[in-house]
């Protein structure tokens, strides 16, 4: 990997994030301006403080001015951005490198998505030309087939996989339980779960993220002026993001228990942190479980378990709010919701809340003291996928 990193060199002053739901009586506008009031709030600022915007959804708007317009900025370079699911990310990340580069002193990564009320169960996506190679079936199925793959791979007994993806969507749903903005705050348990008829493969309605809408934000500032701002900031230690070539889905020896790209991009971040052993150094991550054998493999890309040995990992409790290395605290997308433009924003909103020990009493973390967090987001299928992974600290080294 080519980046050297700005490690501590930028930090996250102010963040906010609506409610994720079904938000029947808001549109867009009124959860974007929502999380951007919340954010200045925490930051002490007004928006005219903020030099420049990044806004990311995927289908919530085409330009600038879908952010612009709400909040009545005037004279304000807003840049619009897309990556898939880790669109959110995307917005973050331009934002901080912006201000790394010097070109601003302060900026502000928003994003959002408003699909509930569209017509459709998720994002109404424009069919876009192509040779004929690609896949043709829907996420849920996509990401289905890495469960039997990932069984017989390394032996497993695909019933008792089956009870340990449901022990994932637990476990998420229970933190999600504890989180007042989560779209789904019911603990379900593993039989509930397994009794679920299958929508795809071995996966129940269950094993898959909520649709939802929902905004979150963050402002953003060099790292030597974080304190004028808040007595808590959040540092960046690593910014990483890989867009892959869509070999997989034309190489016969791909077979869905690993996903290269989050691997690649994990290695990547943590050399630009400093990370040896992720699994020991991090307090918490939040990840990008749009389906619970997501999760499962990504234990492994991220280097939390040793290949084969995510599955046991997940039944030890080890990922559990109270584990070695909690997971997805505030539900993940699997409880909290799916708003895809929002969705690596909020990851970093629970990094914010958990750091700055700001949790609910419930839900605050014992590991928070070893002062790194790991958000990841991915976008795309199995063989075609985008990633992000960043590392946020709470002190500089």
């Amino acid at each position: 990997m080519g980046s050297h990193g700005i490690k501590d060199r930028v930090a996250i002053v102010g963040m906010g994030c609506t409610q994720f739901r079904e938000h029947w009586d808001k549109g867009a506008d009124d959860l974007m301006v929502e999380a951007v009031q919340a954010t200045l709030e925490s930051a002490g600022v007004a928006k005219d403080d903020i030099d420049a915007w990044w806004l990311g959804t995927a289908q919530s708007g085409m330009s600038g001015v879908t952010l612009a317009a709400p909040l009545k900025l005037q004279g304000k370079p807003v840049t619009r951005v897309e990556n898939y699911c880790a669109t959110g990310s995307e917005a973050l990340r331009q934002a901080c490198y912006a201000v790394a580069s010097g070109a601003y002193d302060m900026a502000a990564a928003v994003g959002v998505e408003k699909v509930k009320d569209s017509g459709y169960q998720g994002l109404n996506a424009f069919p876009i030309p192509h040779d004929g190679t690609q896949r043709s079936l829907t996420a849920a199925a996509m990401f289905s087939l890495v469960a039997p793959a990932y069984a017989e791979r390394y032996g497993v007994d695909p019933g008792e996989l089956r009870r340990t993806l449901a022990r994932i969507a637990s476990k998420n749903h229970s933190n999600g339980a504890k989180n007042p903005r989560a779209q789904f705050r019911r603990e379900m348990d593993v039989d509930a779960i397994c009794k679920m008829p299958a929508v795809a493969g071995m996966l129940s309605v269950f094993d898959c993220a909520g649709v939802a809408d929902g905004a979150a934000a963050a402002i953003v500032v060099r790292a030597e002026d974080a304190y004028k701002y808040t007595d808590k900031p959040i540092f960046v230690k690593a910014l990483s993001f890989v867009a892959g070539n869509g070999a997989g889905l034309l190489d016969p020896e791909f077979d869905y228990t690993h996903f290269d790209e989050c691997e690649m991009a994990a290695k990547d971040a943590y050399h630009q942190a400093g990370i040896t052993d992720p699994r020991r150094e991090l307090a918490m991550a939040e990840v990008h479980d749009c389906f619970t054998p997501t999760e499962l493999v990504l234990m492994e890309d991220l280097g939390f378990s040793e290949r084969g040995q995510a599955w046991q990992d997940c039944e030890a409790g080890v990922f559990d709010l109270h584990g070695d290395l909690p997971i997805n605290t505030d539900g993940g997308l699997k409880s909290f919701g799916h708003p895809v433009g929002a969705s690596g924003l909020r990851m970093l909103f629970e990094c914010w809340l958990q750091l700055r020990k700001e949790a609910p009493e419930d839900r605050q973390i014992a590991t928070a003291d070893r002062g790194l967090a790991l958000t990841h987001n991915l976008g795309g299928y199995p063989g075609e996928m985008v990633s992000f992974v960043g590392i946020w600290g709470s002190g500089t080294d």
